[in-house]
């Protein structure tokens, strides 16, 4: 089995560099392998994307080069807005 949101996160990894071309800084959400969104802020990139998709269905991640900014990896379980 694999884990949540693992396939996002590979498309994130595996297209890094083009991103950050195009969203450096921002706040950008993946769902089925492909960004949907992004926002200046990861508050704002949750509620906005959480009123058309269930949350636990996309992955929220700064774009930025480099591997800081996917160090630590959160789940949500419940709205919070």
């Amino acid at each position: 089995m694999s884990k949540p949101l693992e396939k996002e996160f590979k498309y994130y990894l595996d297209n890094q560099d083009e991103l950050v071309k195009k969203y450096n800084g921002r706040f950008i959400v993946i769902k089925n392998q492909k960004v949907i969104g992004d926002y200046s802020t990861e508050l704002e990139a949750i509620k906005k994307t959480s009123q058309k998709e269930e949350l636990g269905t996309f992955l929220i991640q700064k774009c930025e080069p480099g591997s800081d900014s996917y160090s630590q990896m959160f789940h949500s379980r419940v709205a919070f807005i």
